[in-house]
């Protein structure tokens, strides 16, 4: 018996989303495509598509959905705790695979770039302060990275001690600093300075290189180096 086709005009409103990944692949789908596959159905009077349109449009970009929580989501009608569950583990899973990637093909680094690219899928859209250190070795191939301290909105405690502990256990010729700025501002504050220098000073009396200081935010980066302060 010959197969009979139905056009994708035919389709329901929730099936065209999965279809259309399998006919012709999921870099053909939209956004709101997409998240709508993770919300699998919608409700009587929306399709989850429409539902899924409504959420990005109350956030603008997927960036800022990626901040939600799971009350926030579970406002739109349609949205209850396995579906917002479902949304944000996604999404999540994608801020992970950005840093695993930028990780793996840059381990050497060779800009300033480099370290943001690393460090803006982990902090570059945290609500609180965290303060990171990267540690080198003599070819400036990134030996580890490590999270020194989480503080609040305005501000981290750092402590130098454990900044060449670190360096003296990776035996790390030289390092970066970075931290982020959740009100997203690039102007570095007088603390931010002070413990650049002080680092700074240590380290060469250890003969450990402290090579920049970044400021993270969620689409931008400072860097000391580049802006001429080292």
């Amino acid at each position: 018996m010959e197969a009979i086709h139905f056009p994708i005009t035919n389709w329901s409103e929730d099936d065209k989303p999965r279809e259309k990944l399998m006919l012709k692949g999921k870099e053909t789908l939209s956004d709101a495509e997409l998240i709508a596959i993770l919300i699998g159905s919608g409700s009587r009077n929306e399709s989850a598509v429409g539902l899924a349109k409504r959420i990005l449009l109350s956030v603008d970009n997927l960036n800022t959905l990626g901040k939600i929580t799971i009350s926030q989501l579970t406002k739109f009608k349609g949205i209850g705790a396995a579906k917002a569950i479902t949304i944000i583990a996604a999404l999540e899973l994608g801020r992970r695979r950005r840093s695993e990637d930028a990780l793996q093909f840059k381990n050497q680094v060779t800009s300033s770039k480099v370290i943001f690219e690393i460090m803006q899928p982990i902090i570059g859209e945290l609500p609180h302060e965290e303060f990171w250190v990267f540690f080198l070795n003599n070819s400036n191939k990134i030996i580890s990275k490590v999270q020194l301290s989480k503080g609040g909105i305005t501000g981290t405690i750092v402590d130098m001690r454990l900044v060449f502990k670190f360096a003296f256990e990776t035996k790390a010729t030289s390092l970066i600093l970075c931290h982020n700025h959740p009100s997203g501002s690039l102007i570095p504050s007088e603390a931010d300075k002070q413990i650049t220098k002080k680092i700074k000073i240590a380290g060469e009396l250890l003969d450990v290189k402290v090579l920049d200081h970044l400021i993270i935010t969620e689409t931008k980066y400072y860097s000391f180096v580049d802006e001429g302060i080292f």
